[in-house]
């Protein structure tokens, strides 16, 4: 249960912003041939799916969509191997020389890009990872930053920034709040 919290972003903005990361993502290559979207299971790849539809607009040749689940290449104990809420990984197409935009909802300490580029390593050599985020919320502790961003949103001190999306919560928004200690699950502490 999130306390006192206040909506940052509703579903209309959310759909300019994801509008606009398309749109930067296109113009940004030139067009879309040998791209692929890969998103940061759960909400990232949400995300992703959603991009890759505009990207695919006016009969555009489709991007390839995967999502990748980093928690067993965490640093900070949030998952580990053998864990058995590991999703795993679906990504059914080669990454060697493809230029991949990695995708997730909250940008902040900047671990979970950092698993993610390792989970990528893992997988073959792409020609460039880009980075696309719904929300960058600063205060990094690595030296990562967002080549797309849809919005920038500063959470007051023991607050954190939480993304709802309509395929897992029902709703879309961006909400800023507490959460109560007890219902903290380890994603949601990931975003504080």
């Amino acid at each position: 249960m999130i306390l006192n919290a206040s909506i940052a972003l509703d579903a209309q903005a959310i759909t300019r912003c994801i509008r606009r990361i398309a749109r930067e993502v296109a113009e940004h290559h030139g067009g879309i041939n040998n791209l692929v979207l890969i998103g940061i299971i759960r909400r990232g790849a949400n995300l992703a799916d959603r991009i890759a539809i505009l990207l695919n607009e006016d009969g555009r040749p489709p991007v390839p969509v995967g999502t990748l689940d980093i928690s067993s290449y965490r640093d900070d104990s949030k998952g580990v191997l053998g864990d058995p809420r590991l999703l795993g990984r679906d990504i059914p197409f080669p990454l060697e020389d493809r230029r991949v935009v990695l995708i997730d909802d909250v940008l902040y300490t900047g671990r979970t890009v950092r698993a993610a580029l390792a989970a990528l390593a893992d997988l073959g050599r792409p020609q460039s990872v880009e980075l696309a985020v719904l929300v960058d919320r600063g205060e990094r502790e690595l030296p990562i930053r967002a080549d797309y961003v849809g919005k920038n949103i500063a959470a007051p001190p023991g607050q954190r920034v939480y993304v709802k999306l309509s395929e897992i919560d029902g709703v879309d928004a961006v909400l800023v709040g507490e959460q109560k200690p007890e219902a903290a699950s380890g994603r949601d502490r990931a975003k504080a």
